[in-house]
Parts: C-alpha cells; structure tokens; sequence
C-alpha cells in the first residue's frame, strides 16, 4: 500500500519534487547526482517513509524523463510516467502555471487516482532500441516525400535545362534518402531477429496477409511486444480506430465515430494495412465489396477493416498459434 506520493515536473536540466500531504517542495538536477539528492530529501522529510511504499507520478516527456524512470526502476521504486493530456484533462478549470504549481497538481493527481494508477515498466532493450529506429524512419520518409513533392511541383514551372544544378541535387537527395530508409529496414529485421520472443511475435503476426516489416514493427513497439494492452479493444482505443457513441439526449443522434485523441503514427501504419489487406487479403476482399455494395462508405468500411486485423493479430499472439487462412479450405 502506497503511503506517499510525490508529483514531478520533469524538465530538460531540472526536475520539481512536491510531497502530497506534506506540502514539501524542492527542486534537483535532471541527472542521477540529482536524483540521489531527492530520495535523501525524500527521507528527511518524513524519516518514516519506506522506498517501496513510495509512488512517483510524472508526466512522459520523452528522453527528458527517461534517466528518472531507469532511475526509479533500478531503485526498485514504484512509478508512473502518465500521458500530459491525462494529467491536463484531469485539472478542470486551471489558471496559471509554474514548475512548482506543476509539480503539486501531478502530485494531487497520483493521490487521487492511486486505486486505478498503475505502476509503469519500461520496454525490453531490443524494444528500447527499436523505437528509435522507427522515428529517424519516419523523420527520412517525410523528408524524401517532401524533396519528391518540390521537384514535381518546380519542373511543372522551371526549365530544366536552366536549373540543372537544382534537380540533380534533389535528385540526389532523394536516392540517399531511399537508400537510407532501405538500410534503416534492415537494421529493424536484423534487431527483432535478435531476440527471441520478438522473433516469434513478428513471425507469428506477419502470417497474415496485410502484416509485414513496418506493420509488425510498429505494433511490436506500441504494445511492447503486447505487454501493455490487456486486448485489442484497448490498443484500437489507444490507435484512435475504435468508434465510440455520438447522442445526447433526443436532439444529438450521430453516427458512431472515432476519437482525434490518438497515436497517429499507429493509426497511419493501421490504415495502411486495412488497405493492403482490403486488396490482397482474399476474406477482406470479399468483405470490403460486400460493406460498400451495402451502402456503406469506403473510410467507415477501411475503419472496420483496421479492427478486424487488429483482433486477428492480437488473437495469434494470444494463443501463439500460426494464423490459420480459412478461405484456403472453402470448396
């Protein structure tokens, strides 16, 4: 049972600590010096206070609160890295801020919601590594698109010949760009090749038609390596392509829709499976034809589609049984 909570506002150089209930503040270095520095303060405080009936809440800033959390988790302290938009929502109506009102509020919010906070674990080393990978992916494909939409835009208007130069040196650019996205995909094979229960998991989920390299990587990541999610339904909601009610009352009747509120990096990749699946994928195909010959409209059927390869994924992984393609046995 968790007896103290403390909130921190994690920043680049400096982190904010504040004690719920004891009305303690302090601020350390963003290093592990500093965070010796707290625990000793942690204990000054309230010398009755034991590690592990300790619960630090914090908001998830990406490489800024990482040392704290290996930090935590080789100190054997119970943590959570939250999302901001949940702790913000959670504030009601807020005016004004600082780092020090900042820390209070997280740790209000820890005290408040101990019975459903659950403590964070982070990812294996080869999902630690993986990550990363993905991003600088992302960051060079947005860059090669960029490059390839300036120089279709620019020889509709430019003379070639009077601008050499340029478009050879997007072209060149360009090539760079494929041929690092290229070795980035193999660097992503060859690290979940690496390890054993990934290699499984990939094996298993890219048995489905739709599912390869990005698809399979993606997901292995978000879900770390399904640890995170207890089902799909959870990790739809999470990837914003579980519709949810739109009514209230007698006057608002909407349609089912989905939430902005996403992973959009997720969302894009899912969307991209539906749409090879509704193509390759033969019970999808079937499928796709018969929804829209129904009057329903193409996105709401792709929707549909993202889900039902999402269950099927997550269920091979569940039961870690190869994907079984029943169209093969219908007469």
């Amino acid at each position: 049972m968790n007896e103290t909570f403390v909130g921190i506002d994690v920043s680049k150089a400096k982190i904010d600590a504040f004690i719920y209930g004891k009305q303690a503040y302090r601020q350390f270095n963003n290093d592990f010096k500093g965070f010796d520095t707290m625990i000793a303060w942690l204990v000054k405080v309230d010398p009755a206070t034991e590690l592990s009936g300790t619960f630090i809440c914090f908001e998830h800033t990406g490489l800024y609160s990482l040392p704290l959390a290996t930090y935590l988790e080789k100190r054997g302290i119970p943590y959570s890295m939250t999302s901001p938009l949940q702790i913000k929502k959670s504030m009601g109506i807020a005016r004004g801020k600082n780092d020090q009102v900042d820390a209070r509020r997280i740790a209000e919010y820890a005290f408040r919601h101990r019975d459903i906070l659950q403590p964070t674990k982070l990812p294996s080393r080869a999902i630690f590594k993986l990550q990363p990978l993905l991003t600088l992916r992302d960051r060079l494909v947005r860059s090669r698109a960029g490059f390839e939409f300036t120089i279709k835009e620019q020889k509709k208007f430019l003379d070639a010949d009077d601008f050499t130069a340029l478009f050879e040196t997007y072209s060149r650019l360009i090539v760079s760009l494929k041929i690092e996205i290229k070795q980035l995909e193999k660097e992503i094979k060859v690290l979940i090749q690496s390890d054993p229960d990934i290699c499984r998991t990939f094996d298993l989920i890219t048995e489905i038609k739709g599912v390869g390299l990005l698809v399979g990587a993606y997901i292995i990541a978000a879900t770390h390596n399904f640890t995170r999610f207890q089902d799909w339904r959870k990790f739809a909601c999470y990837a914003g392509i579980a519709p949810f009610d739109f009514q209230s009352g007698t006057s608002v009747k909407g349609k089912p829709r989905v939430n902005h509120i996403a992973n959009k990096q997720v969302k894009k990749i899912l969307h991209l499976c539906a749409l090879c699946a509704s193509s390759k994928n033969k019970e999808m195909v079937l499928y796709y034809k018969a929804r829209l010959e129904a009057g329903y409209n193409k996105m709401s059927t792709l929707n549909a589609i993202r889900n039902k390869m999402l269950a099927r994924i997550f269920a091979v992984v569940k039961r870690q049984t190869e994907y079984v393609e029943l169209m093969k046995h219908v007469a």
